[in-house]
C-alpha cells in the first residue's frame, strides 16, 4: 500500500538522521510514514510559503525536517526533505525556513537543467 506521496531526502537530511540516536531516527521514520497516509498537522504542517515540516517528538526533544512538494513528476507527488534540526524554542528559526526555500529553488533549477 502506498501513501499520498513519496518522500525523498536531500543529503543534509540524510546526514542529520545518520547522526541521531537510533530510537529517535526510528520515531522520525515512523512519523513520516504515518504522515504519508493521514492529514495530521501534528506530523506534517505547512510553515510558510512553499515550506512544510515533518514534526516528531521523542524523549522530550522536538525534531523537525523541512520539506517542499514536487508535483512535476510523472510518478506522482513527491515531498523533498531538505534538512533537519532539533528544535530548542517555540518559534521555528527564520534562517531554517530560508535555508529550506533556497534548497527548494536550487532543486528546481537543477531539475529544469536536467530536462
Amino acid at each position: 500500500m502506498t501513501g499520498k506521496f513519496q518522500v525523498l531526502f536531500l543529503e543534509d537530511v540524510a546526514e542529520f538522521l545518520d547522526n541521531l540516536d537510533e530510537k529517535a531516527r526510528e520515531k522520525i521514520y515512523y512519523n513520516i510514514k504515518k504522515a504519508r497516509f493521514s492529514n495530521d498537522k501534528e506530523l506534517f504542517k505547512k510553515l510558510k510559503g512553499e515550506i512544510w515540516e515533518f514534526r516528531s517528538l521523542f524523549n522530550k526533544t522536538h525534531y523537525r525536517l523541512f520539506a517542499f512538494w514536487d508535483k512535476t513528476g510523472k510518478d506522482g507527488t513527491v515531498v523533498i526533505s531538505t534538512h533537519g534540526i532539533i528544535k530548542k524554542t517555540d518559534k521555528t528559526p527564520p534562517g531554517e525556513i530560508e535555508k529550506a526555500e533556497n534548497l527548494r529553488k536550487l532543486y528546481f533549477e537543477q531539475k529544469s537543467q536536467a530536462l
